[in-house]
């Protein structure tokens, strides 16, 4: 049994552990240094709008609502990344982007990880307004309360990373489990962070089967990841 779970590990997380490991040791810090500015961005952003005179002011420059124009989310999006919900403990929003955040910046790159984490929240962004504009009757819709709730913040951007680094380094089930996670947190609380989180997810997919299909025209057939001749890309 033990050998069995070893050699799944193994298959599951050894390229993506190889990866990340060699980058900690060879470079130290300086392997993820955008994912700590992340991390201080969104601390510093946490004690500012827990005081009196900080809380607008984050709110005018990094959170998102449907109700807003466009042209005004889309101004904030880049910030909002770093705006952690008031209603849930910024450990964990911390916690969150220090682990996958690194790991992303460690694999991909940190131009890589930014490109996909903003492509995830926008899909959450954009869905929202999609989604209260077919109303609560619709399986995809959202009450039009919804449209003065404050975006899901960073968790967008996790989930979306989280679900790209394991396709890209053939943990296919870790990546399975988190869109179920998603999909569960969705049937249990019905909620505009738990749709968006699914938008996002949707967003990435989106990405990665286009990506797999160019790469498939231009490799000619080549193993993709997850198979035991493939290896991860270099990255810097």
């Amino acid at each position: 049994m033990s050998g069995g779970f070893e050699g799944f590990a193994r298959r599951e997380w050894g390229p993506l552990f190889t990866t990340v490991r060699t980058g900690l040791v060879t470079r130290r810090w300086r392997a993820m240094p955008m994912t700590l500015a992340a991390v201080c961005l969104t601390a510093l952003f946490q004690v500012v709008q827990n005081q009196d005179w900080g809380y607008q002011p984050v709110q005018d420059i990094g959170s998102v609502r449907a109700e807003d124009p466009l042209w005004l989310s889309l101004l904030r999006t880049p910030l909002s990344l770093f705006v952690p919900a008031l209603d849930l403990p910024v450990w964990g929003a911390l916690a969150q982007v220090l682990l996958v955040f690194g790991i992303a910046e460690i694999c991909l790159g940190r131009w890589r990880t930014l490109a996909v984490a903003y492509l995830a929240t926008l899909g959450g962004t954009l869905y929202a307004r999609v989604g209260i504009a077919l109303g609560p009757d619709s399986p995809l819709g959202l009450p039009a309360t919804d449209a003065q709730v404050v975006d899901t913040g960073p968790s967008a951007a996790v989930v979306g990373l989280a679900v790209y680094v394991c396709w890209r380094y053939g943990a296919r089930w870790t990546g399975g489990l988190v869109v179920l996670a998603m999909v569960i947190e969705v049937v249990i609380k019905p909620n505009l962070a738990g749709k968006e989180h699914l938008a996002a997810i949707t967003a990435v997919l989106v990405l990665i089967a286009v990506q797999a299909w160019r790469e498939r025209r231009q490799d000619g057939g080549a193993p993709r990841p997850g198979t035991r001749s493939w290896k991860p890309p270099i990255t810097s």
